[in-house]
């Protein structure tokens, strides 16, 4: 793998969907989402259940909202078309949605109560949880009401249609009828539904099915089978006639994902993911499905999806799952989540926080983390060898700089030749690194502290009981390589000739 390299697609990706704006129409079930948190330190006497001092409450959108909500994040012009309740619950929801940038003039308030999700975390933890999610059909005049509101969104021509069918009632059959009725008017129809097989008269362009919607759809128990990712494989085309979709990328939890076309002469991608706890994962599946739709509105097609469009979604959910973890909740999200996830491809060095954050998530991902350093001050091929074989040594290569000062301490007054943000924007370019940071000390060991690499890596004509990192290293369970020296490739050696060059 190249982190930067795959990084720096997705920035461009996120860059061209911001740039394009497409308009995205969502329909579905939308949810309030609610959380109460609170200590959880003693037992009821009333019963034996935990007695949680709730301190905050927090009420945001779900479901279909969700999704709206990450697509607007992402700079999509979000239009959502959904049924909410004359209650507080829907007032709450078309408060937040407003907030985050969703169009709500296509909100239709019904008879029907607000679907919503109410969860309390004692401690960090999810004690309890109770819905309200009417699965009935909704009454004649919002059932028509929404239809025509619907298809007045479709005479927007909107670049994509996003449906998010979680079975809770929200999209009744008049809506299909008006989305097969007017199929043309439709750039690209995405859907995100519990039941494939109500939306394949559709002819949907891509379906995200998680692997039970997969395993209901081909009537085969094959979710939770330890090949299920090789068994849906194989039942790719029967999987895509049964949807009657051009293409599916289906969602494997722990596993990661499979991009599935539709062509036989296509190979099958598998991305990978990072695990996360359950109690992080909420809402996942709506902002993966959304970024897919913005990456197809704004100009993909569905028939050849690139693999950098799945990792693009992926990066999105994980951007969401970081911002759960930081405040327990649904995980939504926002501009500037999605800006921190993509932030490693910039070309400048991380500062220390970044890093390990960027550390965090390579260590959960099982990633075997690979630590070198330096001045780096004329790059030259010595150095580029020296850095492509400590890339071999792990998954992820990290390269510390020294700054100007340190440099000048070392080698001397006239020393560097080129700024640390020269030399980083440098070093970072190459494939083979994924990430560079800066310190100021004489040695990393500081940052060897904070990283805990498995390897720490060394060029030149050294050995390891010289280094003044070993002790450190070894303490920390990592191991020393020193890499063989290519002599007459130093920085010093290019510094002599040119100045020897010059005076002759």
């Amino acid at each position: 793998m190249n982190t930067t390299r795959d990084d720096d697609q997705l920035t461009q990706l996120a860059t061209h969907i911001r740039d394009r704006a497409p308009k995205i129409l969502v329909i579905g079930d939308a949810i309030l989402d609610t959380w109460l948190t609170g200590a959880a330190n003693r037992i009821s006497r009333e019963a034996p259940v935990p007695v949680v001092e709730v301190t905050e409450r927090r009420a945001v959108p779900g479901g279909a909202a969700n999704a709206a909500v990450a697509l607007a994040a992402l700079g999509a012009r979000t239009t959502l078309c959904a049924l909410i309740g004359d209650d507080p619950e829907g007032a709450e929801l078309c408060t937040a949605l407003n907030e985050r940038g969703v169009d709500t003039a296509t909100l239709v308030v019904g008879a029907r109560a607000t679907a919503s999700k109410q969860r309390v975390l004692g401690s960090g933890t999810v004690l309890a949880r109770w819905d309200r999610a009417p699965r009935t059909a909704p009454s004649g005049p919002d059932a028509t009401t929404l239809a025509a509101r619907v298809a007045s969104a479709l005479d927007e021509r909107p670049d994509a249609v996003l449906v998010c069918d979680y079975d809770a009632g929200g999209v009744p059959d008049q809506v299909l009828a008006v989305l097969r009725g007017q199929r043309d008017r439709i750039g690209q129809l995405v859907v995100d539904a519990h039941w494939l097989a109500r939306w394949a008269p559709l002819d949907p362009d891509l379906v995200t099915p998680n692997a039970a919607e997969a395993t209901a759809l081909l009537g085969e128990p094959v979710d939770t089978a330890p090949d299920r990712a090789d068994r849906l494989c194989a039942r790719r085309a029967e999987l895509l006639r049964r949807a009657s979709a051009t293409a599916a990328v289906v969602t494997l939890d722990r596993d990661g994902a499979l991009l599935l076309p539709a062509d036989p002469a296509a190979p099958i991608h598998r991305v990978a993911t990072n695990p996360a706890p359950e109690e992080q994962t909420c809402g996942t599946g709506d902002v993966f499905a959304a970024a897919l739709a913005a990456a197809l509105g704004a100009g993909g097609r569905p028939s050849a999806i690139p693999l950098a469009v799945v990792r693009f979604a992926q990066a999105a959910a994980e951007a969401a799952i970081r911002a759960a973890a930081e405040r327990p909740g649904t995980a939504a999200l926002t501009a500037e989540a999605m800006a921190a996830r993509l932030a490693p491809a910039r070309r400048t060095p991380l500062d220390t926080d970044a890093l390990i954050a960027a550390v965090a998530e390579h260590r959960r991902a099982g990633r075997r983390i690979v630590f070198t350093n330096g001045c780096f001050d004329v790059l030259h091929r010595g150095h580029v060898a020296y850095l492509e074989r400590a890339k071999q040594l792990g998954d992820v290569l990290i390269v510390a700089l020294n700054s100007d000062g340190s440099v000048t301490r070392l080698k001397g007054p006239e020393r560097p030749v080129n700024p640390v943000a020269d030399r980083a924007s440098v070093i970072a370019a190459l494939r083979c690194v994924d990430h560079v940071v800066v310190f100021e000390e004489d040695t990393p060991v500081r940052l060897l502290e904070l990283v805990r690499p498995e390897v720490y890596a060394k060029g030149g004509d050294y050995t390891a009981a010289m280094l003044p990192e070993t002790p450190v290293v070894r303490r920390l369970g990592g191991e020393v390589r020193v890499l063989d020296y290519l002599s007459d490739h130093s920085t010093s050696a290019i510094v002599r000739r040119i100045r020897d060059r010059a005076v002759s």
